[in-house]
């Protein structure tokens, strides 16, 4: 225990930092640490976290372990308390990446007194021989970073850290300090219990991020968004995180390849690779890092202007801490998020095989990030009532889509009562799926297996479907007159609040919620003021009538001319020549010749007329292996090669290989496949499907496979619609 006053505390800051007052509760944490007590601390990524166990390691007597989940995390952490000290021995880690001699090194130091700070792996710190080593040196306290890995509910489990207590117990009877940036109040009881510090005093700061810009489009024509959006912020730093390494690869790929500064950093890469893209980052010398979850963890650079995530993250929490790397100097941070329900699908697969346990708090972790995905509210106030915090969404000063382009609101009164009184019913242990279900009436066999579809409350909201009353469900958790069950993988549960307005209902606004079933929505591009630029009504309006109208003279449907998502992009880009209309989405050489001289016509007269300014061109360069998939396609089914054989040729999906048949034809190729889709329909079928889709007022697949009642599936609907489409359209 050192006793220090505060003039002492602030002059060690400067001394040693160069700061001259302290953050938020830095002051206080500290102090705690220097007087000998456990301490907790949950502080959103850049409110000075690392501070807090750095500046008492240096001013108490033996060593500070930290223990640190990241080999890249600690040799940052090191080289920085290195550059304030006039020696490197003042702080070492101790990992797997260690030679023998170095390993040698960093023990002589510590037993000579040199060292303060030695971050340490978990998995280091489980080797008897560390243990019995550090059992011989005095150690000043146990410092946890990244603390939210102890528990299951957080976003980055780890179960080597759930052993920590009991290593710590045969090292040393020192205080611990926990640190995490991302902590719901659950996550935060887990740790404290699993660490034996339930009497840990607790500093939380608010999660709020004022200067983070949070936005989630739809995922359609990701790539094409992503490059418009970096080359509008030239020169900013950014991360684009994905999922998989493959899809870091790709997009780190196709973004050199437009003239974009980038470089991928993953597991799969060499370790002094990783080292050298991560350092190029830190010294700017390349502007955006293609990642995957593992890149920035504890990464302290200040600038990072945007954080992009190309695939949704699997929790809230993963959600948070990524787009916590953004302005971390309190400057601007753009937050953009690209959701496809999709990638939510893969996600739940991942979960397959895992114990049941583990599936459900996977799912329900999952469901959150859904949530705010497609929920209407303000998106700060949803992540801030997650963590536990309540906050006045007035206060969002349009610091998010939601709340820059409000949604439509209705009374909702009547829907609130409904949905509380079944949740009543159902004596509050079902979650809000089967809620849900339960009121639009769906006889699920859950709700067959309670008899649930017997009861006089079922169905009684079918009025409105599942999608309706999940969006009930989110709205009135959020506003505070429900809570989940935690423990019990999120069952509602009813608040006084929602007793009160059961016995009292009263005036209830709900928002309209973001529909993202829908195949296609209304485009959103990034104008040079960062704001949104949609569609022209009017303009779209008019496209739409002539295409009417050129569809009646030739006799062909409407769709077979230019397809709804390129009259989209044309009421956007305003294309005025043949050129320029092949780079709009779905328009390729062939048919920007058929059928564009008109339409293209219609819009140089509008621009004219209302003198329009037009966006600058914008074409995305491919990246050659994909024109290359492409040709390698077109040349096997000449051969006449089951879609099958080529799908697996290229490691890819059959449903792949027909997404990029569909992209050849709808840019106006003409391709032959009968001799694929004679082996999987025959002749009266063709005949059938063909015929729906010369009638039909949109290619919809959702509506084909409805009027067949689901007598064909998606692949059989998408090879006849390509057949179609070949013969009618090119």
């Amino acid at each position: 225990m050192i006793s220090t006053t505060r003039n002492e505390l602030n002059g060690s800051l400067k001394k040693y930092f160069g700061f001259d007052g302290f953050k938020g509760e830095q002051e206080s944490i500290i102090q705690n640490v220097l007087e000998g007590k456990n301490t907790f601390v949950i502080m959103p990524t850049g409110g000075g976290k690392s501070l807090c166990y750095q500046l008492p390691a240096l001013l108490s007597e033996g060593t500070a372990i930290i223990v640190s989940p990241l080999i890249a995390l600690m040799k940052n952490q090191v080289d920085a308390i290195r550059h304030v000290s006039d020696s490197d021995d003042i702080a070492h880690f101790l990992n797997s990446s260690l030679t023998k001699t170095e390993i040698k090194k960093v023990k002589e130091d510590i037993q000579d007194g040199k060292t303060k700070l030695l971050y340490v792996a978990p998995e280091s710190l489980t080797k008897q021989e560390n243990i019995d080593f550090l059992t011989g040196v005095e150690i000043s306290f146990f410092a946890i970073d990244e603390a939210h890995c102890i528990s299951e509910w957080g976003h980055d489990f780890r179960p080597e850290y759930r052993r920590l207590r009991e290593i710590f117990e045969k090292i040393s009877n020192v205080p611990i300090i926990a640190l995490t940036a991302t902590a719901t109040p659950k996550v935060q009881h887990d740790i404290q219990k699993n660490l034996n510090m339930l009497d840990a005093t607790v500093f939380k700061m608010s999660f709020n991020r004022e200067n983070l810009f949070y936005e989630v489009r739809p995922k359609r024509d990701v790539e094409k968004d992503i490059i418009r959006f970096i080359k509008e912020r030239p020169g900013k730093s950014g991360i684009i995180y994905c999922l998989s390494r493959k899809k870091v690869e790709e997009i780190a790929e196709l973004l050199q390849v437009n003239d974009i500064n980038a470089l991928p950093y993953h597991a799969g890469l060499e370790s002094n690779v990783r080292a050298k893209h991560q350092d190029m980052f830190l010294m700017e010398e390349v502007e955006v890092i293609v990642a995957t979850i593992a890149f920035g963890m504890g990464i302290d650079k200040p600038d990072v202007r945007f954080v992009i995530h190309h695939d949704i993250p699997k929790s809230l929490e993963s959600y948070y801490q990524e787009t916590g790397r953004a302005g971390r100097d309190g400057g601007e941070g753009v937050c953009l998020t690209f959701y496809s329900y999709k990638d939510i699908e893969k996600l739940e697969k991942f979960l397959h095989g895992k114990p049941i346990s583990e599936q459900e708090v996977g799912r329900q972790l999952l469901h959150e990030i859904v949530s705010y995905a497609e929920t209407s509210v303000c998106r700060r106030k949803y992540i801030l009532h997650y963590f536990g915090e309540v906050y006045d969404d007035s206060k969002c000063n349009c610091m998010c889509d939601n709340c820059k382009n409000p949604r439509e609101e209705f009374e909702g009164k009547d829907d609130v009562a409904l949905f509380l009184e079944a949740v009543d019913f159902l004596k509050e242990t079902q979650k809000a799926k089967y809620v849900c279900n339960f009121l639009a009436g769906k006889e699920t066999s859950e709700i067959k297996s309670y008899k649930h579809n017997q009861a006089p409350l079922f169905g009684k909201g079918k009025s409105q479907d599942y999608n309706h009353w999940n969006a009930v469900a989110r709205q009135i958790l959020v506003r505070g007159l429900l809570t989940k069950e935690i423990e019990s993988y999120g069952t509602l549960k009813i608040t006084k609040e929602g007793r009160d307005f059961m016995s009292n209902p009263s005036s209830f606004k709900l928002l309209k919620e973001h529909d993202y079933s829908a195949e296609i929505d209304e485009p959103i591009i990034i104008n040079q003021k960062g704001g949104g630029a949609s569609v022209d009504d009017n303009l779209f309006q008019m496209l739409v009538d002539l295409r009417k109208k050129i569809s009646k003279d030739k006799n062909i449907p409407p769709f077979v001319i230019f397809q709804e998502p390129s009259l989209n992009d044309m009421a956007i880009q305003y294309p005025i020549s043949e050129e320029e209309l092949t780079n709009i989405q779905g328009v390729g050489q062939g048919k920007a010749t058929r059928y564009g001289r008109p339409f293209i016509d219609l819009i140089k007269r509008y621009v004219d007329e209302n003198e329009i300014d037009r966006p600058q061109d914008f074409v995305v360069k491919s990246v050659v292996n994909k024109s290359g998939l492409k040709v390698h396609i077109i040349q096997n089914v000449d051969r006449k090669m089951p879609l099958d054989v080529i799908a697996s040729s290229q490691g890819k999906e059959l449903a792949d290989v027909i997404a990029e048949i569909e992209a050849i034809v709808s840019s106006g190729t003409k391709i032959n496949i009968d001799y694929y889709i004679n082996d999987v329909l025959d002749e009266d079928d063709q005949e059938d499907i063909y015929e729906y889709f010369l009638e039909a007022e949109t290619d919809s697949l959702k509506e084909a496979h409805e009027e067949f009642e689901g007598d064909y599936d998606e692949d059989q609907l998408r090879l006849m619609r390509i057949k179609f489409m070949s013969e009618m359209a090119n």
